[in-house]
This record gives C-alpha cells, sequence and structure tokens, in this order.
C-alpha cells in the first residue's frame, strides 16, 4: 500500500470521501499554497486570498460541488472553486487592494549571492511585474496567473476557466502583450513571460 504523502490527489479525494481526515490534511497542505497565490495575484488582497483558500477547502470537505475526473485534474477543480468564490467577492465589493501592501512586507529576503543593489532591483521588478498583472483585465490577468506564475498547463487552465485550449493560448499572447506595453515596450513576449516567472519566487 502506498505511504498517504505518494497518493494521487484523486486518490486522496477519494480517501477524504471515505471520511479520512489525515487525506484531506496532505491534500490541503499541497495544494492552499497555489490556490492562495492564484487569489492574492488576482484579487491583490492577503485577507481576502487567505479566506477564499479557507471556503474552497472548506467546499470540498463539505462535499457540496461534486469532482468529476472525466472533466479534468482535482488541482484545476480547486482553482476552479477559488475563482468562482473570487468573482463573486469582488462583484460584490466592488474593489481591488493594493497588491504591494501588506501582501509584500517580510516577502523579500535578500540572497546571500547577490549584494543590495542586485536585490532592491530583483525586488522592483517584481513588485513592477505583479503590479502590472494587478492592472490587466480579468480574464487575461487570469491566463498569466495560471500558465506563467503558477505554471498549470493549457487543459487545465481551460478546466478552471470554463473555456477552450485555443481561448486559453489566445488570451495568454494578448495578455503578455499587454504586458509588455505596461513594463517597457521594447520587451520580447518571451522576456514578459520570464519576467512574470522570476515574480513567482517574490509572491
Amino acid at each position: 500500500m502506498k505511504e498517504q504523502e505518494n497518493l494521487s490527489d484523486n486518490e486522496l479525494f477519494r480517501s477524504i470521501q471515505a471520511g479520512d481526515e489525515n487525506a484531506f490534511t496532505l491534500l490541503y497542505r499541497r495544494r492552499q499554497g497555489g490556490i492562495y497565490r492564484f487569489t492574492l495575484q488576482m484579487g491583490g488582497s492577503p485577507a481576502l486570498a487567505e479566506d477564499i483558500t479557507q471556503e474552497v477547502f472548506l467546499v470540498l470537505m463539505r462535499g457540496t460541488l461534486a469532482f468529476d475526473p472525466a472533466r479534468g485534474t482535482l488541482n484545476a477543480f480547486l482553482y476552479g472553486i477559488a475563482r468562482k468564490q473570487l468573482l463573486r467577492r469582488l462583484e460584490r465589493e466592488h474593489f481591488y487592494a493594493p497588491l504591494e501592501s501588506d501582501a509584500d512586507a517580510g516577502k523579500d529576503s535578500p540572497s546571500q549571492d547577490s549584494g543590495p543593489l542586485e536585490d532592491f532591483s530583483r525586488n522592483e521588478t517584481a513588485a513592477a511585474v505583479r503590479k502590472a498583472i494587478l492592472s490587466l483585465p480579468e480574464r487575461y490577468r487570469e491566463v498569466v496567473v495560471l500558465c506563467d506564475l503558477e505554471e498549470m498547463s493549457y487543459v487545465d487552465s481551460a478546466a478552471v476557466l470554463g473555456c477552450a485550449v485555443g481561448t486559453v493560448r489566445s488570451r495568454l499572447h494578448r495578455a503578455r502583450a499587454l504586458l509588455i506595453e505596461k513594463l517597457q515596450p521594447a520587451k520580447t513576449e518571451s522576456a514578459a513571460s520570464t519576467d512574470v516567472k522570476a515574480a513567482r519566487c517574490f509572491a
């Protein structure tokens, strides 16, 4: 029998359905970080991200939404719940909190292998990228966060967003072009994508 830590998400989910609290704890530890980062990058508020992350796993624990493995991965299913919860909250509250506030406090620790100027430059770039992402229209912000920050596949991203893979590709292409405009006009699309992925380390 596999050690629980080595079980797939689907296997843990089946154990959760059978009432295994330890399986729920393992799945939470495995997936809550990604859900939190997604919600933070989408909404800009650490407090909101924490609330949504908790809500996602409460929904999973209660079993109020049915997960169908034929329609995608459990991870995509969890992100889909987070997205719906977040959009509902943002629509109700009509605001985005500034991502650069307490979201950044204490997050950017200096590297032992670089000097203070290099650290400052990297941190400034990461902050600029996060600000640029938050300013994107929702449909473009979603694909950048999922595909570039969370490094989710196009297939899983499409499952989260409830759209075709081709739509994810086209939105991502447009989103990267918008980021280029917001950051540095001379940047190429691939360079913009690299900056976004680098910023993930400082999220």
